[in-house]
């Protein structure tokens, strides 16, 4: 987990995390931090790179122990085909746990497969965006992510810390 291309794994920080992206792809991930910190500048971002260690992130285990008793990000933006766990499995695990179950979650597909965007749905995801090929268009989309969820979203009240 990074929270930049260029940056060693995630350090015990107790900033809050503005938005964890979970992608697989590095080229992608590149693409999407960079956006993102374009965009918002000031944002905490860190990166998973698969099911696995988004949940261990998220929930505070394993390496992420240190993590319990922290805000939960504010926005997740969930990539559906994921190594280790799949994406619709992570979205499932964070929506029944106590910890995250409020945590906005947008997934992020190149998929516009009716039945995939009803299992996001239903599995709980606030928001399904079908990411754009062109750049112009992706940083647009991404704009409007970051701004609805960041800016002019009141965040859910975090719950009781876990200790």
């Amino acid at each position: 987990m990074t929270s930049s291309p260029t940056r060693s794994p995630l350090s015990p920080s107790i900033r809050q995390v503005d938005i964890l992206l979970v992608e697989h792809s590095a080229p992608e991930a590149e693409l999407t931090v960079k956006t993102l910190r374009e965009l918002n500048p000031k944002a905490h971002i860190e990166t998973a790179r698969d099911g696995e260690e988004a949940l261990d992130f998220l929930l505070g285990r394993g390496a992420f122990r240190h993590n319990l008793g922290r805000p939960v990000p504010r926005l997740v933006l969930l990539h559906l085909r994921l190594p280790r766990i799949d994406g619709p499995e992570v979205l499932s695990a964070i929506r029944s746990n106590a910890r995250t179950s409020l945590v906005p979650v947008v997934i992020l597909t190149s998929s516009a497969d009716p039945r995939e965007l009803a299992q996001c749905y239903q599995l709980g995801a606030n928001s399904c965006v079908q990411k754009p090929v062109r750049y112009e268009e992706f940083r647009a989309a991404m704009h409007a992510v970051v701004h609805y969820w960041l800016n002019l979203s009141q965040p859910p009240p975090s719950p009781e810390p876990l200790a």
